[in-house]
Formats: C-alpha cells, sequence, structure tokens
C-alpha cells in the first residue's frame, strides 16, 4: 500500500492511497458498502438495482490477483477520525496486455460516496492514476461514462477529450438505457507533441 502523507477536509483524507492485493482484499467490504451505495445512488458501475454487498464484496475481492500481477491499480480514499475510516472513494488503472495496446490504459469505477460529495475527491482520485499511468510509461487514457452525468463534468475539467458518443451503451440500476459518451487523453510526451502540433503549423 503507497501514499503520501494525507491532507483532510471536512473529516475526509485527499491523498488517494495505492491498494497493493493484500489491501484491497481487507478493504474489500468498505469498498463492497462505497460500490452498493454508488449504485443505489443512480451510477450502475456494470451493476443493477439489485446489488447486495456480498455481491460486491466478492466481486472486489476477485479483482486481488489482477491487483497482485500489475494489471489492474487501485486507489482509495477514506474517511479521518474516529471509527471513520470506511473507504469514502475509489479509481482504478486497467493496463492493456496486448502487443499493440501497452500504451494505453482504462480509467475505471471511479466513485466517491454521496456523504462525501463535493470536496474534490473525485478530481484527487483521477489525478493519482493519471500520474501512475504515465510513470508506468502510459501515453493514452480512455474512459467511458454515462452521457450526460455528473462525471462528464469533472472529465471536462480534468482535461479530456470526448471521443463520442454511443447510443444505449449500459442500462442505469433500474435496467433503462442510456448512451455512454467516451473520453481519452493524452499524458506526458505525447501529450506534449499534440499539444505542440498548432504552434508548429502556425509557424510554418
Amino acid at each position: 500500500m503507497t501514499g503520501a502523507p494525507a491532507t483532510t477536509t471536512a473529516g475526509v483524507e485527499t491523498h488517494p492511497v495505492r491498494l497493493d492485493a493484500t489491501a484491497l482484499l481487507d478493504a474489500s467490504d468498505d469498498l463492497a458498502e462505497l460500490l452498493v451505495e454508488t449504485v443505489r445512488g443512480g451510477s450502475s458501475l456494470g451493476f443493477l438495482a439489485d446489488l447486495d454487498r456480498a455481491t460486491a464484496a466478492a466481486w472486489w475481492r476477485g479483482l486481488a490477483p489482477s491487483v497482485a500481477d500489475g494489471a489492474l491499480a487501485v486507489w482509495v480514499v477514506r474517511g479521518k477520525g474516529p471509527g471513520a475510516r470506511r473507504v469514502v472513494g475509489t479509481v482504478g488503472v486497467t493496463f492493456t496486455d496486448k502487443p499493440n495496446g501497452r500504451h494505453r490504459a482504462e480509467i475505471t469505477k471511479l466513485m466517491v460516496h454521496p456523504s462525501a460529495r463535493g470536496r474534490g475527491l473525485a478530481r484527487a482520485l483521477l489525478d493519482a492514476a493519471e500520474r501512475a499511468a504515465a510513470e508506468a510509461g502510459v501515453t493514452l487514457l480512455v474512459l467511458d461514462t454515462e452521457t450526460g452525468s455528473p462525471a462528464e463534468t469533472v472529465y471536462r475539467k480534468a482535461g479530456w477529450t470526448v471521443a463520442g458518443t454511443i447510443p444505449d451503451y449500459a442500462a442505469d440500476p433500474k435496467g433503462t438505457l442510456h448512451p455512454t459518451t467516451l473520453f481519452y487523453k493524452r499524458l506526458g510526451a505525447d501529450r506534449a507533441r499534440v499539444d505542440a502540433e498548432p504552434t508548429r503549423a502556425a509557424r510554418q
């Protein structure tokens, strides 16, 4: 488990901590509660409204082998104070194992507990995931989110680019189909090269 000393805001640590496989297993019940509450709040994240904590915890525990072998990285932020160490936010990065796609990765399962929203935690988690991806040599990140959801605002403000929209891509927790918006973001030297291209063209 890695992470720098945390700062706090309104009873919540704001520095995400990366979990190793053992820490993920230890946190699986807290992560399950977070996932269930997020789904109940209207964000499907691949699940429907009948998701229960036992199923959610088993799903999180099933990710431990991927964390152990480096195919998946997971960060959390926790509540602060006596008895308040529960997980209130998380994000993952799924790395591509295909030989022709190792330059890219996907942001997955960014969520913040309803009681902890509006404090910048989603952006802090996203920033941590982006930094770690860049340090791992990733030059392109991708993700998808429900079109019109609050998450879209987070990604736009963080400099992500819309690649397109797919109609009826996934169901919300109640089973109603919604479109999804695809986003991408270039990282590191690759981003600097792309950003510089309009300047070079203007000089020619």
